[in-house]
């Protein structure tokens, strides 16, 4: 059965970071492109960020580029995604998504809340 366990996310001011982690099992990690979305309620699911198995090859939405840093390690099984210069309209619940960008994102955790505030 695929996992995908997201931590990290939290309050945090303008222009504050956080670093976000989705735990992953159930299949084979190092093998499958992997990919972070957000939803506001209410809202269409959101893509942010992908990165190819082996990690060479990593997008950004336009709206997340030059702040936002997607990261993985292999060896544990594990996606990241730095946060940097956080803006209130990035607030959302964050999930990682097995899959590289182009995927319908249906296999997902059960995300981690990102909420940006003064």
């Amino acid at each position: 059965e695929v996992q995908l366990v997201e931590s990290g996310g939290g309050l945090v001011q303008p222009g504050g970071s956080l670093r976000l982690s989705c735990a992953a099992s159930g299949f084979t990690f190092s093998s499958s492109g992997m990919s972070w979305v957000r939803q506001v309620p209410g809202q269409e699911l959101e893509w942010v960020s992908s990165i190819t198995s082996g990690g060479a090859i990593k997008l950004y939405a336009d709206s997340v580029k030059g702040r936002f840093t997607i990261s993985r390690d292999n060896a544990k099984n594990t996606l990241y995604l730095q946060v940097n210069n956080l803006k209130t309209p990035d607030t959302a619940v964050y999930y990682c998504a097995k899959g590289f960008r182009g995927g319908d994102y249906n296999v997902r955790g059960q995300g981690t809340q990102v909420t940006v505030s003064s």
